[in-house]
């Protein structure tokens, strides 16, 4: 894959505290692992219920759970955002 990549992540709503939102607290860690790998990030919503995918190129490379990824942060600790990460600069 090249360096500097545009990814895109659609994200769908989830529910929180009783409420069913798109959200992206979680994305958070997500966006800061991606761009302190050069690439950058374009947040689109999606209609699927608690869903996270990456797309890169119209491909897509990546998929998990809204909540598996962690609240806040910068990623790096998160096996999940290591997992999308190498799953990015792995597409092509």
């Amino acid at each position: 894959m090249p360096e500097n990549a545009r990814v895109t992540i659609r994200y769908g709503p989830y529910e929180s505290n009783g409420l069913v939102q798109h959200r992206t607290f979680r994305l958070q860690g997500l966006q800061a692992a991606l761009a302190a790998r050069g690439h950058q990030c374009v947040l689109e919503e999606s209609r699927e219920w608690n869903v996270v995918e990456l797309v890169v190129n119209g491909e897509l490379v990546f998929r998990c759970r809204a909540k598996q990824l962690e609240f806040g942060g910068d990623g790096k600790l998160d096996p999940v955002c290591k997992e999308a990460v190498t799953a990015v600069e792995d597409a092509y």
